[in-house]
């Protein structure tokens, strides 16, 4: 038992710090916030297919990048819960083949434009902001997210130490 929460407790820390490294990365191109964003590190929201441990590591990482990159107190509140939702989606579906990609798309695509708009004060229409948002979400995570998976599929028993 000690041993299964010890290695959940340091899968989920390893995702968290993954998530900010990327999400660092891709805030010198000017893609980790705003009206156009595509966060890389938001491929990473495929990995509760993996482990539940990806829940709460997507979570905090999610958190600590909004924090680090200079986001508005309910920017890292909603923006990270949006993150949470999508992960808990993904490893609700994490059998499908396809579906478990859309509940971070989906969580992102609602709740972000509306940080934007409301929190930033963004004069774009909702409807431009969740187009471009979903557009990033979906790179991001039904690409690269997808890219990802394969990946990572033949060496999950071994990356992740799941049973099989």
């Amino acid at each position: 038992m000690k041993k299964t929460s010890a290695l959940r407790l340091t899968q989920a820390a390893m995702i968290a710090a993954i998530y900010v490294v990327l999400t660092y990365f891709i805030s010198a191109f000017g893609l980790a916030n705003g009206a156009i964003q595509v966060r890389i590190s938001e491929a990473l929201t495929i990995l509760p297919i993996f482990t539940p441990a990806a829940i709460p590591g997507l979570f905090v990482g999610c958190l600590l990048s909004n924090i680090l990159t200079g986001c508005m107190a309910l920017d890292v509140i909603f923006g990270s819960l949006a993150t949470l939702i999508g992960a808990i989606g993904t490893y609700l579906l994490r059998k499908t083949k396809f579906a478990f990609t859309l509940p971070p798309v989906i969580a992102n695509t609602i709740i972000v434009p509306l940080v934007l708009r409301n929190v930033y004060g963004l004069e774009d229409a909702v409807w431009y902001l969740m187009l471009t948002v979903g557009i990033g979400e979906v790179l991001s995570i039904c690409v690269l997210g997808m890219i990802l998976k394969k990946a990572l599929w033949k060496h999950r028993f071994k990356i992740f130490k799941t049973e099989e």
